[in-house]
């Protein structure tokens, strides 16, 4: 059974998501602890509720990002995580804290991945009038949303999408993927080969985590 600590900003819909599943029994980890950088994340009451431990670390409590990114490690290490996942983590992480949890730190972001790193994924997707669109699982390395990727979702974008109505659709798709990918890391499946991931024995399962959500 694989410890996993989740890092969180705000709500963390993709961390309920994780919840859900190891509650169901299709997700065969631990969940040692929820983290989150603001005292009213409402994550924080739901992973209480839900008996996991949790502790809020303030940025602002720090003198810059290498500080806050320290006292954040320490704190993630005192769960001895195999695994720490980034669940609407609104803080960009220094290299030393992205070595310390190299090929072991997973993210999920709103776009697929090169296309649309940073913020407001969904509006931009729109104005650029892509077709296609949808989220990525990837690792995290030092540059901003370049990891490499495990498994992304597609939905098509419609004629009479807004920013609203396509980033619901997208959310329902990384509630999916997110726990498919944490799956597949606590089972040992995940390889990283020359930067590219491979996934044992689930060449089938991928393609059909990513076709049904074009429709």
């Amino acid at each position: 059974m694989k410890n996993i600590v989740i890092l969180i900003s705000g709500r963390g819909s993709n961390m309920e998501a994780l919840i859900a599943e190891r509650d169901a029994g299709r997700l065969p980890v631990n969940i040692a602890a929820v983290i989150s950088n603001r005292a009213d994340a409402k994550g924080l009451e739901t992973a209480a509720a839900a008996g996991i431990a949790t502790r809020c670390l303030d940025h602002k409590a720090f003198a810059g990002r290498e500080a806050f990114d320290a006292a954040l490690a320490a704190c993630i290490d005192e769960f001895s995580p195999d695994l720490v996942v980034l669940a609407g983590f609104m803080r960009i992480l220094t290299p030393d804290f992205v070595r310390h949890y190299a090929g072991r730190l997973l993210n999920i972001h709103p776009s697929l991945l090169p296309s649309f790193p940073g913020l407001h994924t969904h509006q931009r997707a729109l104005d650029e009038g892509v077709r296609i669109h949808g989220c990525t699982v990837h690792f995290v390395t030092a540059e901003l949303d370049h990891g490499p990727v495990v498994v992304q979702a597609a939905v098509a974008v419609l004629d009479d999408d807004d920013e609203a109505s396509l980033a619901a659709r997208v959310l329902r798709q990384e509630h999916r993927v997110y726990p498919q990918a944490v799956r597949w890391f606590a089972e040992g499946r995940l390889t990283l080969i020359d930067g590219r991931v491979r996934v044992a024995g689930e060449v089938f399962e991928q393609d059909a985590l990513l076709a049904p959500a074009l429709r």
